[in-house]
Parts: C-alpha cells; sequence; structure tokens
C-alpha cells in the first residue's frame, strides 16, 4: 500500500505543526535562539500561509496512513526538507520518503546543517555522500554542507 500522496490545502495545519515542532526539536540546540524558535515560528500562521498560497504545497509530498506523519518537498533534482512528526520518528517513514525521492525523482543532491549529525548520518545511510562545499545558512552564523548521491 503507497501511503505517500501529493499535499493539498486540507494538510495544511498538519504540514505547519511537523515542521515547526520538529525544527524547533532538531534545530533549538543548534541555534540556541529563543526569539525564532518560539516566537517567529509559529504553526498558525504557517498554516495560513499554506492556505492562503495553495502553491506552495506543489512540490511537497506527505507520508499519510490515516493522518500525515511526515513530509518530503522537493525541487527539481534536489531534497530541500524532509520531515517526520517526532512521535513517529524512527519507524522507516523517512526512509520511504527518501526512497520515494529517490526512485520518483532521481534526487541526486540537498543541504544539511552541518552540525546535524544525526540528519548527515539518515542521509548517508541513503547514499549520499558529503561534499566540500558549504555554505552560511541564511542569516545565521551556522553552516549547511551539501551532500550529493
Amino acid at each position: 500500500m503507497n501511503y505517500i500522496r501529493k499535499a493539498v490545502t486540507q494538510d495544511a495545519s498538519r504540514l505547519a505543526e511537523i515542521l515547526i515542532f520538529t525544527k524547533r526539536i532538531n534545530y533549538r540546540k543548534i541555534f540556541q535562539d529563543d526569539k525564532v524558535s518560539f516566537g517567529e515560528m509559529q504553526v498558525f500562521p504557517l498554516a495560513q500561509d499554506y492556505i492562503a498560497n495553495p502553491e506552495k504545497l506543489t512540490n511537497i509530498w506527505v507520508y499519510d496512513d490515516e493522518f500525515v506523519k511526515g513530509m518530503l518537498h522537493i525541487e527539481g533534482k534536489e531534497v530541500i526538507e524532509l520531515y517526520v512528526d517526532s512521535f513517529f520518528q524512527n519507524k522507516g517513514i523517512g526512509a520511504k520518503l527518501m526512497e520515494f525521492a529517490i526512485r520518483t525523482f532521481d534526487v541526486s543532491n540537498l543541504f544539511v546543517l552541518e552540525k546535524n549529525s544525526n540528519a548527515i548520518r539518515f542521509y548517508q545511510r541513503h547514499g549520499f555522500s558529503l561534499t566540500q562545499e558549504r555554505q552560511l545558512e541564511k542569516g545565521t552564523t551556522e553552516y549547511i554542507v551539501k551532500m550529493t548521491r
């Protein structure tokens, strides 16, 4: 059974929830900026943005078995975002989304926070390797590194 489908406007709330909470959990320890984590990053405005601008959902796919548990954003052959709700991590959902991205879109590159060792290991398990290319994450002092497959 295939649980991966294109995102639709009705997914806006779950997508916003997954993105905001997963980013807070994974990135707060890296960025250490509560003003961003709890001030700028809010579920309701992000959900409203998806509803008001449904074209932003065009390249987003969701893992949905009863309800949305994970999401994948692809542009061309690049993974822009891959997040799984924290409650459902380590259940193979991220792997299924990544395998879908590789099989369906032949994705070959992505950027990941240099300090996000869990994500780097996840992508390495899926055939990606770190490159020497790195750049500052916009508006921060942290680096993102390019990984290719």
